[in-house]
């Protein structure tokens, strides 16, 4: 069986004003399966009274430090404890304008300095009608937080204008995707986590490229190659996690997460290779779209090339990019464990004991896999670059086994 090159037009030829209208129905079409997906996973969903009795957290600004009794404590790197007693505003919620006063009692773990004019974030407990307590909580970051958000998005437009604005548009969509939709599927719905988180990466790929390069032969395949990987990854963390006696249930939020399963159809099991998934994707698009946009570029400039010297080219590049694309993963999530590190080293843990805690082996499992799938992730692109773009043999059997010679040849 052939499939002529000829077929593979209705990615890339046409007026550029086609391809563009191409590309926004892809998209428009894409959306309408996230709100439709996104209105079947909230359905139903139970939400606290907010008005009743019960806690809410809500905004205070400090009208004054009616007294401070903190001194600092050098065993702890001088970190301030005592007790303050304030005076507040509450701005938010139903309380809002009354002013309440408050002890906010400090520890080198629990560490709130008020000072006058500062807003603080409060818990509010209600216990009837009227009757309610006030407690100091923790700073008010949340402008602080949309600041950087901000800050972000203004870098990426400035640095990449509208190729910026397409990434932070894509970046939206995948993190809506993660919070609103494949969290409220698993909690809500109690989808399979794994079959569930792996379709939410094949979507957030294929429409992350479709919007930043169009419905075009390039972004296919790399759309196509990094759900390659991403599956190699999820293989490989499976089957280590069968070896070694891995699940869900040895992290360390199991206990937690059992209990909210008693309420929904939560599946704990599965979940940490889920969030395997998720981190590898990034890192996997990365390598996918770069050996596939060289590819093309390599095609366009002397399109005579062939499926196999495409191949050779394609993996040329990915050789170069792989180390440093595995490195990113491995030192994130060492990044994430460097307390558990010095806190291993301070112990003098033994080898043995070290070796077969639960810990390493998530840790190790969580990093490898995630990089092996990064390293897969460079033929399977070049393959399919190749194939999609060879001018000459198409797809056959033969060009198959070309690839393979070429691959044992380097």
């Amino acid at each position: 069986m052939k499939v002529d090159h000829s077929t593979l037009t209705f990615f890339s030829s046409g007026t550029p004003g086609g391809s563009r209208r191409l590309q926004y129905a892809v998209i428009a079409l894409s959306l309408l399966v996230f709100l439709a997906l996104l209105f079947y996973a909230r359905e139903g969903r139970s939400t606290y009274d907010r008005d009743g009795a019960g806690i809410t957290y809500e905004t205070a600004r400090v009208l004054a430090v009616l007294a401070d009794n903190t001194e600092a404590d050098p065993s702890a790197e001088n970190v301030l404890r005592g007790s303050q007693d304030l005076e507040l505003e509450i701005l938010t919620g139903r309380y809002a304008g009354e002013t309440v006063r408050v002890s906010n009692y400090l520890s080198a773990f629990y560490n709130v300095i008020a000072r006058e004019g500062m807003k603080l974030s409060v818990s509010v407990n209600t216990v009837e009608e009227g009757v309610y307590s006030v407690s100091v909580y923790n700073y008010s970051r949340d402008l602080w937080i949309w600041g950087f958000i901000g800050l972000f998005a203004l870098t990426l437009f400035a640095v990449g204008g509208r190729q910026g604005l397409k990434g932070l548009l894509s970046l939206g969509i995948t993190v809506f995707c993660v919070i609103l939709l494949l969290v409220p599927l698993l909690v809500q719905r109690g989808w399979p986590p794994i079959p569930t988180t792996l379709a939410m990466t094949a979507y957030t790929s294929f429409v992350t490229f479709v919007i930043l390069g169009g419905v075009q032969v390039k972004t296919m395949a790399a759309a196509l190659g990094s759900f390659g990987g991403i599956l190699l990854a999820g293989l490989l963390a499976w089957g280590a996690c069968k070896i070694v006696h891995i699940s869900g249930m040895n992290m360390d939020e199991a206990e937690s997460l059992l209990l909210t399963a008693v309420d929904n159809g939560l599946k704990i099991r599965g979940l940490f290779i889920c969030g395997i998934l998720i981190a590898a994707e990034g890192a996997v698009m990365d390598i996918a779209m770069t050996i596939s946009s060289a590819v093309a570029e390599l095609h366009a400039v002397n399109p005579s090339l062939t499926a196999p010297q495409l191949f050779r080219s394609g993996m040329n590049i990915g050789r170069d990019a792989m180390g440093t694309m595995a490195n990113t993963l491995v030192l994130a999530f060492a990044g994430t464990s460097l307390n558990m590190m010095i806190f291993i080293y301070a112990y003098d843990v033994s080898y043995i004991q070290l070796l077969n805690t639960d810990f390493i082996a998530i840790e190790v499992i969580r990093g490898l896999a995630g990089s092996i799938g990064i390293v897969l992730t460079v033929p399977v692109v070049a393959a399919v670059s190749a194939w999609m773009l060879a001018s000459t043999s198409g797809f056959t059997l033969e060009s198959i086994r070309n690839f393979f010679r070429a691959a044992k040849t380097r």
